[in-house]
């Protein structure tokens, strides 16, 4: 790509605030020097790579590349034989764990994530570095006495002489007979021997070697000479430790070097995975979508003179990534299959160069990889090179070079220029006399076209316009310009050249009306009834625009009146379920004092030791009635969906043709985000990790955009953004479904990620009323079933009771093949009565 281009079109802004999003040094520096790429097959992978990002971010916002540190100074220095400190060689053991979590991580995640994955597949397999390093060195830095047998042995005798010293020392200090000579009590240090403060006054009293004096004079530091001994074996000993220390750390350093090539490339992938991490984050905070690329489909050489080449560019809603969210106003630009040369005019900073280098930045961004601020649905083409000839620089002194600068470039641009690439020219033919510059810019121009090369320009030239409505291939556009505000609308019209508002807002300013009618006889009456013409087409759009706006308005208010509507019967249902739960603790309140009365009549008898057959027997049958009603009340309360009358289901369906494929979703049940995989007319396929959640369009909402604007009413669910494209969610073989309605969750289902699972058993076996064998045989039955339907858990209701149904249920899953784990049931699942086990994945 060209370098001069780049820079015009601000693209290093854009990738100086990618690099803002990296987690280290070593790609935050691919992330400044990514650059675009005229392969459509690498513009494609880079797009789809940073669309598993997003993604990933949404279902594992925590993932990142955790320790990783750019290494490659200290591991370069190890290369040629310096030795590492010990935070230098952490920093490598820390990044090559990180590398080994990521290889983990991305092992399970390799069928959703296959182009993430591949990156991570390039790390390296474990060195054996990661050990070495931490059987020498401890977390904080220090050299551990496990790095050495040598090193703990020198230590050990250290710390014996150390011992040693510091007892004789301090008996010497603590005599009274030297009290009077000491200056305090103590035991310090000077050049690394341990010493004592004398009093210079009583230098000679006590035999020993002078070291240092204090800054008065007045106390000398002395090594007694009972102590020299120590002290130099001391002293031998810290040397010997220090050259053991810097042996281990030598040779840690030749492992380091060894490893080099392995630990360098693995700092590039962990690298490569972060700028793709980065880039999703980059879109997420842009609310950025991936745009659908194009190739051209012929060689340059093929192309005939003066026919379309093929490019494609359809944006919607585009807006400049580096203008302010709230106040950009998004433009369309669409060109048609018949149209490859764009001629925009309109008054002074009405948008005319901001709509260019939209285009040409978000051009630059789609083939670089990153999602470009648009809506889903833009469609742009791979180009070879983009060149663009934009000049910000207006200043008078600046007027004669300014032009020649232009027309430099501009040569230079029509010499490398073929049908491949796309040509930004902003106030062509500007800089100069008026009827010069029109012939030029039309001549140009009518080269460009000439030569098949798609071009976007801006002018203030009359003349291109009428050339732009007459030439095939090229068509007009204009920004407008409010008359009442004096100020421009900055959106984009395309179809229609730009009005010559001069005479208007002279007019609008008070200039004297027989000058405004003397300059209007001085123009051209075909002039006058064009630009007549074109203010009643403009004065009909808007027209159109304002009626399509009380539209949204009405059908806004609408959607709001429905919400509310549901809103409110979804508060009936959490009252009518709060109900039922406090009648069901109470009945469980009045099952347990009956049970304790009941316990209380059978001890009674049991007392009295009287032959009552007559009286058990009934106290067995209250107790089995008991154990019913128990189970009864122990069934969850499950949420009932509102019934919503004809009218407002009529909403709902035109709200649910409103939501597409690959939108970030909020399941209100679960409490987590998902993307949308699949729809239909009832139900919402959402992608969550390893799992694919099938739930009620009434369970999922849209998360509130990061750009929201105040009073926006945050999250929307899905009637209220409604479903377009809508897809049958099915696919070719039965689908591993469960139900989660006795989670709570009535509406929602887990669809097994496989092709072609067996049915579902269901998540629930009731072994109620069945003898010990009959249920084993079910329960064998029913856990294989599961096990190869996919079900992440089942739950086993077999009572309470005496609890020797329970035992052999439980005996059962513990160490079964299929099972990894199992607990009992919650409170509100039926607590002891029912024992929920988790199935390994199949």
């Amino acid at each position: 790509m060209d370098d001069k281009t780049l820079t015009l079109l601000e693209f290093p802004k854009i990738l100086e605030r990618l690099a803002g999003y990296c987690a280290f040094a070593a790609s935050t520096e691919k992330a400044r020097q990514l650059r675009p790429t005229a392969d459509p097959f690498e513009a494609r992978r880079r797009q789809a790579v940073t669309a598993e990002a997003t993604r990933l971010l949404v279902t594992h916002a925590d993932l990142s590349i955790g320790g990783a540190r750019d290494v490659r100074a200290a591991v370069d220095l190890a290369r040629h034989g310096g030795v590492l400190a010990p935070n230098e060689l952490l920093d490598i053991k820390f990044t090559l764990v990180a590398a080994r979590t990521l290889a983990r991580t991305f092992d399970r995640l390799a069928t959703q994530y296959p182009q993430l994955y591949d990156i991570v597949a390039q790390l390296p397999p474990p060195m054996g570095l990661i050990d070495a390093i931490s059987h020498a060195i401890s977390e904080r830095g220090e050299i551990l006495d496990s790095a050495s047998e040598k090193l703990a042995a020198v230590r050990r005798d250290l710390r014996v002489v150390h011992d040693r010293l510091m007892a004789k020392l301090q008996k010497l200090v603590s005599d009274p007979r030297n009290a009077p000579y000491l200056q305090e009590a103590l035991v310090t240090q000077r050049d690394g021997r341990y010493v004592i403060p004398l009093r210079a006054e009583f230098k000679g009293r006590i035999r020993s070697i002078v070291h240092d004096q204090s800054q008065s004079g007045a106390t000398l530091f002395v090594e007694p000479l009972g102590v020299v001994e120590q002290n130099n074996q001391y002293r031998e000993l810290q040397l010997a430790e220090r050259d053991e220390e810097r042996r281990i750390l030598t040779e840690l350093s030749r492992q380091t070097a060894i490893h080099a090539e392995a630990i360098l490339h693995t700092v590039e992938v962990i690298a490569d995975l972060d700028l793709a991490l980065a880039c999703g984050k980059f879109a997420d905070d842009l609310r950025a979508v991936e745009p659908k690329l194009h190739a051209f489909s012929a060689a340059p050489q093929t192309f005939a003179p003066g026919i379309h080449p093929g490019s494609v560019i359809r944006l919607y809603q585009a807006r400049h990534p580096l203008l302010d969210p709230q106040t950009v106003v998004p433009i369309d630009v669409e060109l048609d299959p018949q149209t490859f040369v764009l001629v925009i005019t309109g008054p002074n900073t009405g948008g005319k160069t901001v709509a260019l280098k939209t285009v040409g930045l978000l051009a630059l961004m789609a083939q670089a990889g990153l999602h470009i601020p648009a809506h889903s649905g833009s469609e742009l083409s791979v180009f070879e090179s983009i060149f663009a000839d934009i000049g910000d620089e207006q200043s008078i002194e600046q007027s004669l070079s300014t032009f020649s600068g232009h027309i430099t470039n501009i040569i230079r641009i029509l010499q490398q220029a073929d049908p491949r690439s796309l040509v930004i020219l902003d106030e062509l033919g500007a800089g100069t006399d008026p009827q010069e510059g029109s012939a030029l810019a039309r001549a140009i121009l009518s080269h460009l076209v000439e030569r098949s090369i798609t071009t976007l320009v801006t002018t203030h030239h009359p003349e291109l316009k009428a050339y732009a409505h007459a030439t095939p291939g090229v068509t007009n556009a204009s920004v407008e310009f409010d008359l009442e505000t004096l100020r421009p609308t900055f959106r984009l019209t395309i179809g229609l050249p730009g009005r010559s508002n001069a005479l208007a807002i002279a007019e609008r300013l008070g200039l004297p009306p027989e000058i405004i009618a003397e300059a209007r006889r001085e123009i051209s009456p075909d002039d006058l009834r064009a630009e007549d013409l074109l203010d009643e087409i403009h004065h009909q759009r808007d027209l159109a625009r304002q009626a399509r706006a009380a539209a949204d308005q009405a059908r806004l208010e609408a959607e709001a009146l429905r919400n509310e509507l549901f809103s409110r019967l979804e508060a009936i249902e959490d009252e009518r379920r709060k109900l039922l739960e406090q009648a069901r603790s109470e009945a469980a309140a009045e099952l347990e004092a009956m049970r304790a009365e009941l316990n209380l009549a059978r001890k009674t008898l049991a007392r009295l030791r009287q032959p009552a057959e007559s009286a058990a027997a009934a106290l067995q049958e209250v107790q089995e009635q008991l154990e019913v009603l128990q189970e009864r009340v122990e069934e969850p309360v499950e949420r009932s969906q509102p019934e919503l009358g004809p009218q407002l289901r009529k909403v709902e369906q035109e709200r649910r043709r409103a939501l597409r494929v690959g939108d970030k979703v909020r399941l209100r049940s679960l409490g987590a985000q998902g993307i949308v995989t699949a729809l239909s007319p009832e139900e919402v396929e959402v992608s969550m990790g390893a799992l694919r959640i099938r739930a009620r369009l009434s369970d999922v909402e849209l998360p509130t955009p990061s750009g929201a604007s105040p009073g926006s009413g945050g999250a929307k669910t899905a009637q209220q953004v409604g479903v377009k494209s809508a897809k049958p969610i099915a696919s070719a073989a039965p689908q591993a479904d469960v139900q989660l309605s006795d989670l709570g969750m009535a509406d929602t289902e887990i669809v097994s990620t496989r092709i072609s699972a067996p049915a579902s058993p269901g998540i629930q076996l009731d072994l109620r009323g069945k003898r010990a064998d009959e249920a084993l045989t079910e329960l064998e039955r029913y856990l294989d079933a599961a096990y190869f339907a996919g079900l992440p858990f089942v739950r086993i209701i077999h009572g309470k009771g005496t609890g020797k149904l329970r035992q052999m249920v439980r005996q059962t899953l513990q160490g079964h093949p299929h099972i990894q784990s199992f607990e009992g049931g919650g409170e509100k699942e039926g607590g002891e009565g029912v024992t929920v086990a988790i199935l390994r994945v199949s």
